[in-house]
């Protein structure tokens, strides 16, 4: 009856653990320099309305409309300056022609300093421009937050030129 009941037992633990896995995200953001075609997701097949064949509210149109999908940021900072606010309201005004269309805001670091203390400072970079697309009239329900910390540089390289491209915050549709 022992045997029984311990095979019982770690049944049911193994049972219990296995509903307790972390699920992938649907839709998980392409790696620095990876292509991605730009309608993908979004049921048609990219010969849209839009000039030169891009369809409104897509990636790409995104890419084409605003000043940038990238604002960088000073060593160790998270405050949005002057240029980070003008790149940040030209997203702004695009996000409130599209209401449907969700982003997600990637924090990023240089290589400099440990991995979570990176990871806390991409994330910091990351709500730092969520909070201001908020005062901007975009809900925080469409915008999601995640901090890559040094893991995904833009520049290789361990001089200032490169840590300054790394310390940024981008802007990804996913619809």
């Amino acid at each position: 009856m022992t045997k029984i009941s311990a095979t019982l037992f770690v049944a049911i633990g193994l049972l219990a653990t296995a509903g307790c896995a972390k699920k992938r995200p649907a839709v998980l953001p392409p790696a620095p320099g990876q292509t991605v075609d730009p309608n993908a997701g979004m049921g048609g097949t990219g010969t849209g309305t839009g000039t030169n064949g891009v369809v409104p509210g897509s990636r790409a149109d995104f890419q084409q409309s605003v000043a940038s999908d990238t604002i960088n940021f000073g060593l160790d900072q998270y405050d949005i300056d002057a240029t980070a606010r003008q790149i940040l309201d030209s997203q702004a005004q695009w996000l409130a022609r599209y209401p449907n269309v969700r982003v997600t805001i990637e924090g990023h670091a240089d290589e400099r300093g440990t991995r979570e203390y990176n990871l806390a400072l991409g994330d910091r970079r990351a709500n730092a421009a969520s909070s201001y697309l908020a005062t901007r009239g975009i809900s925080p329900s469409r915008i999601t937050t995640i901090s890559y910390g040094k893991e995904r540089p833009l520049a290789l390289g361990s001089d200032e030129a490169a840590w300054a491209q790394n310390r940024r915050a981008v802007t990804v549709v996913l619809q």
